[in-house]
């Protein structure tokens, strides 16, 4: 089973993107994505910088993988998107099914945002060129068993196994909204919330998590304890979300625990000091997301 590291969600400053990746050159992840996947006004990095990113963490072994953009609101964003999808060179995670056209039959990543909960679905994006999909973020175990019975051959699955969920997107900047700012003046608020700005509820209960055009989980979603049965059913890759420290211990920890070297409910303890909330896992077993199973 690999280990996989999603596009990170949030923005930071440009050092410590370059920082955060020289880190996970040396971490044990097989796959890399890359990429501005939330807000086109983020430009820390642009598409070059990426590509640079993509360059020193093949060097170091990685499958690099482009992710595009989930929303796309301008002919700028488009022209980003079709210099992803014709990049040539690096396998692209396609984030709508607008970049599923752009891929014109070439091999690509179904992302976690195409709503694929069904076989027929998966199937159509398999004669499109896919070659690996991500299951919908709020599908339980049985559904996906259920969709794996059918799955074209050769298709991989990866399953977003750590991390706050990103749950929806929007046109409006909800962060720029907290300050009473409009979208296309947002001052770029975001980089203040390198792990998002929370929301609470009025009885100061964790709610949701704003992080600009993006709504997230104010729980992590962790899976660690779950790695035998994502096994059982036939999951290649296990997807982990960055957060803004302790990620390298959190790799070596889920390393561990799919080696066989450290047992999956121990390592799901061991994350619990290094994660910026409280843990949850509801969507695997079929119930509301921020419930934490009992073991």
């Amino acid at each position: 089973m690999k280990l996989a590291l999603a596009p990170i969600q949030y923005y930071w400053p440009r050092d410590k993107v370059f920082a955060f990746y020289e880190e996970m050159a040396a971490a044990p992840v097989d796959i890399v994505y890359l990429g501005e996947a939330v807000c086109s006004r983020r430009h820390e990095l642009r598409l070059p910088d990426w590509l640079a990113l993509a360059d020193r963490l093949e060097q170091a072994g990685k499958q690099v993988v482009l992710s595009t953009q989930v929303l796309i609101e301008s002919g700028s964003d488009l022209g980003t998107l079709r210099r992803i999808a014709s990049n040539g060179r690096h396998l692209v995670e396609a984030n709508d099914m607008g970049a599923v056209q752009c891929m014109s039959g070439r091999p690509f990543v179904a992302g976690p945002h195409l709503n694929l909960y069904n076989a027929p679905s998966l199937a159509i994006v398999a004669r499109e060129g896919a070659v690996r999909w991500v299951m919908p973020l709020e599908m339980s175990r049985t559904c996906l068993e259920q969709v794996l019975a059918r799955r074209p051959a050769g298709l991989e699955t990866e399953v977003f196994a750590y991390g706050r969920l990103p749950l929806a997107f929007s046109a409006r900047c909800f962060t720029a909204r907290h300050r009473n700012l409009p979208k296309d003046d947002c001052r770029f608020s975001c980089i203040d919330h390198p792990d998002g700005l929370l929301m609470e509820t009025r009885e100061k209960q964790p709610f949701l998590v704003l992080n600009g055009i993006q709504t997230q989980s104010a729980l992590v979603y962790n899976l660690a304890a779950e790695i035998p049965a994502m096994r059982a059913a036939g999951v290649d890759v296990l997807r982990l979300s960055p957060q803004s420290a302790h990620m390298a211990e959190i790799v070596a920890l889920m390393r561990a625990a799919v080696d066989g070297a450290l047992a999956p409910a121990d390592a799901a303890v061991r994350m619990t000091p290094l994660m910026p909330a409280a843990a949850c896992d509801g969507f695997w077993h079929g119930r509301p997301g921020l419930v934490k199973q009992a073991a």
